[in-house]
């Protein structure tokens, strides 16, 4: 080989490695690691049963070119308020949150916690994510959604001999997760008290609050059964309230997704993933009462008359939302009919 035939080799195959360097490499993705973030203990039925779960199909379904982590109990930093902005900001890749722990931000969901228009959880998630693509995108167009859902009809746990009637309610701190919740508490002549779930067992064991509304689902990991002695439900298929609830994805680490990885997360995202977590929801309600009943607590359900005076004094909370929606210019009695015929189409009339 000469000198002048060597150099031009080397260059040339210099030459060549850069240029394969910078060629997208058609149908190979790159390895992925996607970071999962959430407020519940790991135990807790939604990180247990979906979180968790979720993670590891996606992760089988790539390939072996994903990896996916799963950080409870707000472990990478933060108060829950702050998932939504993890999400946005891309401190986190994914996360799972109330939307209304940031009131006024994602308005036109509250339609799903007006009080006694929620079903069960499987059922009413899914018409959530039929109505998230009618009228949501615009709210959540700041990440990418994966699922949408509610949690079980919510019902009220109170200390002492609880709530039989509407008056017992007077003069009770009650805890509640959302604006309207806050909001039908004070309607119902309670003391409402704002707070995110991690917070509620101490606010009971000091005496700060007297009781909270929550589904069943959440009062054993949080052992809520062990601070209260009675919880109230109501006749019917309709729960007092429920809490709209956002598993969503960094935008642009979604959008930054291999196209064999992006596929696997879609097939994974939508109607699907929504009615799975429902009905993980529903299914979790179940060892909650199995605890409330092992610890003597009264389990106490308001008869068809007594529930009907409570949803004719929640019922100013509904019209007060529609007005306060219309006097924004947004659609809301169509939002609140539409919401409405979904869950009977996804649960049947009340």
């Amino acid at each position: 080989m000469t000198l002048r035939f060597g150099i031009r080799f080397a260059l040339g195959a210099v030459t060549a490695a850069a240029m394969l360097s910078a060629w997208p490499m058609v149908g190979i993705a790159q390895d992925v690691t996607l970071r999962i973030h959430h407020f519940l203990p790991a135990p807790a039925p939604v990180p247990k049963n979906f979180i968790t779960p979720w993670a590891e199909k996606v992760t089988k379904e790539a390939g072996g070119k994903l990896k996916v982590e799963v950080y409870p109990s707000m472990q990478l930093g933060g108060r829950p308020p702050a998932l939504i902005d993890q999400a946005r900001d891309g401190v986190v890749d994914i996360i799972w949150t109330l939307t209304g722990y940031t009131p006024g931000r994602f308005p036109r969901t509250e339609v799903f916690e007006l009080p006694f228009i929620a079903a069960s959880a499987e059922a009413t998630s899914q018409a959530a994510w039929e109505f998230y693509e009618k009228y949501l995108k615009k709210e959540f167009e700041s990440v990418h959604v994966i699922a949408v859902h509610v949690h079980g009809p919510g019902l009220l746990h109170v200390k002492g001999n609880g709530v039989q009637k509407l008056e017992d309610l007077k003069g009770l701190k009650l805890r509640g997760p959302t604006r309207q919740a806050t909001a039908l508490l004070a309607a119902l002549g309670a003391t409402p008290v704002g707070m995110p779930v991690p917070a509620m067992p101490e606010a009971l064991s000091k005496g700060v609050i007297d009781g909270t509304v929550i589904p069943w689902e959440v009062t054993t990991p949080l052992k809520v059964a062990q601070l209260v002695q009675s919880h109230t439900n109501f006749t019917g298929s309709r729960g007092l309230y429920t809490s709209f609830f956002v598993f969503a994805m960094n935008k642009a680490k979604y959008d930054a997704l291999p196209a064999d990885i992006k596929k696997v997360i879609d097939a994974n995202s939508g109607m699907s993933a929504s009615k799975w977590v429902g009905r993980v929801m529903d299914e979790g309600d179940a060892p909650g009462i199995v605890a409330a009943q092992a610890a003597g607590n009264k389990m106490i359900t308001l008869d068809v008359t007594e529930t009907a005076r409570w949803k004719a004094a929640a019922a100013p909370i509904a019209e007060a939302w529609v007005k306060e929606m219309t006097a924004k210019d947004q659609p809301a009695a169509a939002m609140l009919q539409d919401a409405k015929a979904l869950i009977i189409k996804y649960a049947g009339a009340e």
